[in-house]
C-alpha cells in the first residue's frame, strides 16, 4: 500500500509537471511582447488618427470627451466594461473552451509584469478605439468597424472563435455607445476595464505559476 501511494503521488506530480511546462516556457523573452504590442498599438493609433484627419480636418476635442457630460460616459463605460467582465466570468465557469483560451493566452503572456499588464491595457483600449471607433465607424458604419474589430481578435482552434465572438460581442456595446453619446470616452473607459482586469489577472496567475 505505502509503494502504491507513493507511486500515485509520483504520477501525479509528473501529470501536474506536464500541464504547466508550457507555461514556464514563454511565447517571448521578457519584454519583448511588451514592446511589440507598444509599436503595434503606436501605429492603429496614429494611422486612426491620420485617417480621421483626412476625412475631417481636424482632430476635435469632442472625439475624445464631452466636456459637460463626461461623467456620464464615464459611468457608462465602467457600467459596459463590468458587464462584459461579468460575461466573461459567466463563460469561464460554463464553457471548456475559455478556459482554454486563457491557458493559451497565458503562455502568451509569461513575463509580462502587473505595471506592464496595466500599460497593455491602457494603449490597446485607446489604439484600438481611436482606430475601429473613431475611424472605421465614422467612415464605414457601426456593423463593419465591430466585425473588423472581431476579425482582430482571431485564432487557431475552437477557443480563439470564442474569443472572436467576445470581441464582436464587445465591440458592438462599444460601437453603440460612441453611437450614442457620439464621443470616445465611454467606449474607451469599457475598453481600458476589460483589458486591465483580464491582463492583470492572467499575468498574475502565470507569476504565482511560474
Amino acid at each position: 500500500m505505502i509503494r502504491r501511494r507513493r507511486w500515485d503521488r509520483t504520477l501525479r506530480a509528473r501529470i501536474l509537471r506536464e500541464r504547466l511546462e508550457p507555461l514556464s516556457q514563454p511565447a517571448f523573452p521578457p519584454g519583448r511582447l511588451y514592446r511589440l504590442a507598444w509599436v503595434f498599438y503606436l501605429a492603429l493609433a496614429l494611422g486612426g488618427g491620420f485617417w480621421l484627419a483626412l476625412r475631417q480636418g481636424v482632430l476635435p476635442l469632442r472625439l475624445f470627451i464631452d466636456v459637460h457630460g463626461w461623467w456620464i460616459d464615464l459611468g457608462l463605460g465602467a457600467a459596459a466594461g463590468s458587464l462584459l467582465l461579468a460575461l466573461w466570468q459567466l463563460a469561464l465557469a460554463r464553457l471548456p473552451g475559455a478556459r482554454e483560451l486563457e491557458a493559451h493566452l497565458e503562455r502568451v503572456l509569461t513575463g509580462l509584469s502587473h505595471s506592464e499588464a496595466l500599460g497593455l491595457a491602457v494603449i490597446s483600449g485607446f489604439a484600438e478605439e481611436v482606430f475601429f471607433r473613431g475611424a472605421v465607424q465614422s467612415a464605414a458604419g457601426w456593423l463593419a468597424a465591430s466585425l473588423l474589430f472581431a476579425l482582430l481578435h482571431s485564432g487557431p482552434g475552437p477557443s480563439f472563435r470564442l474569443w472572436t465572438l467576445f470581441a464582436a460581442l464587445a465591440g458592438g456595446i462599444f460601437g453603440a455607445l460612441m453611437a450614442w453619446r457620439g464621443n470616445l470616452l465611454a467606449p474607451m473607459v469599457a475598453h481600458i476595464l476589460v483589458n486591465a482586469v483580464n491582463l492583470r489577472r492572467l499575468a498574475g496567475r502565470v507569476a504565482e505559476v511560474c
